[in-house]
């Protein structure tokens, strides 16, 4: 009757588990902080220092866009704060901070 189940043979005890060394247990994790340094950390370092060089190289005449989508034309700068003119005579004061780019001279036509 051997013919359609299979013997059951006992086998031998397992042989203790051996600990992984630290090295092979942490190498995940230093794989992982690699991949991350790279595609999130080191990325965004990059913006915030081109963002940083963005308003100390700020000058009178530049023409930017703000955070909040306003453009207009820098008219006077001060420690922490710009003023913008985004039409004939009228000034906003914005948040130096809050600067999202700068446009290249003459892209705002018109108005100003």
């Amino acid at each position: 009757m051997s013919f359609f189940i299979s013997d059951a043979w006992a086998e031998a005890a397992p042989a203790a588990a051996q600990q992984p060394d630290l090295f092979s247990a942490l190498m995940p994790f230093a794989i992982l902080f690699v991949v991350f340094y790279f595609l999130l950390i080191r990325p965004q370092q990059k913006r915030a220092k081109e963002h940083r060089k963005l308003i100390e190289n700020l000058a009178k005449g530049d023409e930017v866009v703000t955070g909040g989508g306003l453009v207009g034309k820098v008219v006077d700068l001060g420690d922490n704060f710009i003023e913008v003119e985004v039409a004939d005579n009228v000034r906003v004061k914005v948040q130096r901070q809050m600067l999202a780019s700068v446009l290249p001279k003459g892209t705002i036509k018109g108005g100003l």
